[in-house]
């Protein structure tokens, strides 16, 4: 069976979808895979295009209508949270009268920001490896950085303002989750719980064997220093990439109806389960 499949370029991506996209797990299905930034891969799920594909947990109630999320592939835990920097030091209360960078309209990053500074006006939207530039260019005061960027923002002279995961771990005492694997609904069962092992087996393979992802994670890596690729992944990847368990579904469960509050959202139907 051949399924279209979207994740992204960023290391934690390609390390755990390495064994799956190379046939090293079963031969039962094929993919075809397109890699983009994930709010590329936000925008082509709303359009509900791809059979499997990497989503923020921040436009998921957007797309539920069309997918559920697998129990494996995600990136969530404590002390991963988008981080809000600028030049110097900003008092929180005056960032809602800020001119700030945020890395796509549909991130959870988005919706983390929004949770923590509800009154900002002033917001646009980046690829998320040009923020650190538009700050410095004096484009924004301020901006909200993600994935790769995390690592390297102190040596462009650029400050900390905050860890918005820190904020969410504080509210909610639950991990930050930031994106996950999601799958067509209307796929057969059986289909949506093959995939749901096979991302499984696919994480363990790369926890067993990093070395053998290497090659395909620094092919498409945005910032080839091997330290900085070996720092993304250890840091988006963990044991909830492996299965969520029941602390990171209450934690997805928590930040997408705050997103969605009106909306009940029912475990059952969020995910799937094997």
């Amino acid at each position: 069976m051949n399924l279209s499949l979207n994740f992204s370029t960023c290391p934690n991506d390609t390390f755990m979808f390495y064994a799956l996209v190379h046939g090293l797990l079963s031969d039962k299905y094929t993919f075809d895979v397109y890699m983009a930034d994930i709010e590329d891969l936000n925008l082509l799920a709303l359009e509900a295009k791809p059979d499997i594909t990497k989503v923020s947990y921040g436009a998921y109630p957007l797309l539920a209508q069309h997918y559920q999320l697998l129990d494996s592939g995600s990136a969530l835990g404590k002390g991963v949270g988008p981080l809000l920097i600028s030049k110097e030091t900003i008092p929180f209360e005056q960032v809602k009268h800020k001119r700030i960078a945020l890395p796509g309209e549909h991130t959870s990053a988005h919706l983390l920001f929004n949770l923590v500074f509800p009154d900002v006006h002033d917001k646009r939207f980046y690829l998320f490896s040009q923020i650190e530039d538009a700050i410095l260019n004096n484009e924004v005061d301020a901006g909200v950085i993600i994935h790769e960027s995390r690592f390297t923002y102190q040596f462009k002279g650029l400050t900390k303002l905050m860890d918005l995961g820190d904020e969410w771990e504080k509210i909610s005492g639950l991990p930050t989750p930031l994106g996950g694997i999601a799958i067509r609904r209307s796929l057969p069962d059986d289909v949506k719980h093959d995939i749901n092992r096979l991302l499984r087996e696919s994480v363990e393979y790369a926890f067993q064997y990093p070395e053998n992802t290497m090659g395909f994670v620094s092919q498409f890596a945005q910032e080839l220093s091997t330290e900085v690729m070996r720092n993304h992944i250890s840091l988006y990847v963990n044991d909830f990439s492996i299965t969520l368990g029941q602390v990171g579904r209450k934690a997805i469960i928590q930040l997408i109806s705050s997103s969605k509050p009106t909306h009940n959202f029912d475990e059952r139907s969020v995910f799937v389960y094997e």
